[in-house]
């Protein structure tokens, strides 16, 4: 008995064990709201002492190739689930057969490759800049005369927060570029002239009903996240334009959990897709302070078949990502400070890009409407 209301979806009963593939700060924050909700965190991950692995009622250490292993994992588990897209998807085709897999295999396989990503968002109806596939270095020059310059060129897998990505403003960019980024084939983009970054975050149950949080405006630093408003101080069609675009690509999806999509806002107003991430997401981060329900509590309940409340913000929020030994160093000044939710993630070298936890500053709702600068309003 799950103790649902008649006429729901069964969902996992209080004290099922969660899966989660990945030991990282998004790990350890879907095991607190898996504790929350009453379940148990069973965290699989190569390493010993990442953030999640901290705060996990399970833990197994090995490869995500090794079968004896994940097949003892699954025995232990109810889902799985996993917190970051470069977990391999052979690992889920390990686990599928033994146990239920959420967002699902096929999710994964799409967000890990940027030319799969493209197509499927061009399938979906989601509106995206000029892209080509680049095979070899002639294909670089016959995309580039397609597009033009400036233009961006990318590794089609494992590139974040900057990493594998070289923007291409003349001729003699090309060959520096396409000798440094390796895996191949490339993907070049045209370079989109936007006015802000936007995130939205869906999510979708196993029943296919789906929630959207407002739309975020997400500013960066270095190629990382620094500073992400919610809601965005954007027009609210707009506003409307992206969770309207991010449910659509998790229905096309079949997606079960939460999905988050990147899109550029241009001076005339349209939104153009530029990345997916099925799972939670930094620019999510404020859900947690801001909404009753976070967006890793949503992720839990579509994970474990649970009903999809509204998240209902109640607050006007500021997030700060804290990267590297100086904003580090600024915790106990946040910690201090009452108008401020300090979230550590327990990790213990702060070194130079790393993200070592985040700030979220409460506002009164509509704070952000008649901030003269929403940057002055941010935790730092």
């Amino acid at each position: 008995m799950t103790g649902l209301p008649p006429g729901l979806p069964p969902g996992l009963p209080p004290g099922a064990t969660i899966g989660i593939l990945g030991g990282g700060q998004l790990g350890r924050m879907s095991a607190l709201a898996a504790a929350a909700l009453g379940y148990r965190a069973h965290v699989y991950a190569p390493e010993p002492d990442g953030p999640g692995m901290q705060v996990a009622a399970a833990r197994t250490v090995a490869g995500y190739d090794d079968a004896a292993a994940l097949a003892a994992f699954a025995a232990a588990v109810d889902v799985v689930t996993f917190e970051f897209e470069n977990v391999p998807a052979a690992t889920l085709d390990t686990l599928a057969p033994l146990v239920p897999c959420r967002p699902g295999v096929e999710a994964l396989r799409i967000g890990q490759d940027r030319i799969r990503e493209k197509r499927f968002f061009e399938a979906a109806g989601l509106p995206v800049g000029p892209w080509r596939e680049v095979t070899d270095r002639p294909g670089l020059d016959a995309a580039i005369a397609a597009i033009g310059l400036p233009a961006v060129l990318k590794t089609t897998r494992l590139g974040y927060d900057g990493r594998g990505q070289a923007v291409l403003r003349s001729p003699a960019d090309l060959d520096p570029a396409w000798d440094r980024l390796h895996p191949r084939p490339l993907i070049l983009e045209a370079f989109i002239p936007f006015e802000r970054e936007v995130s939205a975050i869906a999510a979708r149950g196993a029943d296919g009903a789906c929630v959207t949080f407002d739309a975020t405006e997400n500013r960066h630093r270095d190629h990382i996240l620094d500073l992400s408003l919610a809601p965005a101080p954007i027009p609210d069609p707009v506003a409307a334009a992206a969770r309207a675009h991010v449910a659509r690509l998790a229905q096309a999806l079949d997606l079960v959990g939460v999905l988050a999509l990147e899109l550029f806002l241009l001076p005339d107003g349209r939104l153009l897709a530029n990345e997916m991430a099925p799972r939670p997401h930094n620019s999510g981060h404020w859900t947690l302070d801001a909404c009753l329900h976070s967006q890793f509590a949503l992720h839990v309940r579509a994970v474990a078949g649970l009903p999809l409340p509204d998240p209902h913000r109640h607050h006007d929020a500021v997030m700060r990502n804290l990267v590297g030994p100086e904003s580090h160093a600024a915790w106990p000044a946040l910690a201090a400070r009452g108008d401020v939710a300090l979230h550590l993630y327990g990790k213990s070298d702060a070194r130079p890009g790393r993200k070592m936890g985040h700030a979220t500053r409460l506002l009164p709702l509509g704070a952000l409407d008649s901030a003269p600068d929403p940057h002055g309003l941010s935790p730092l």
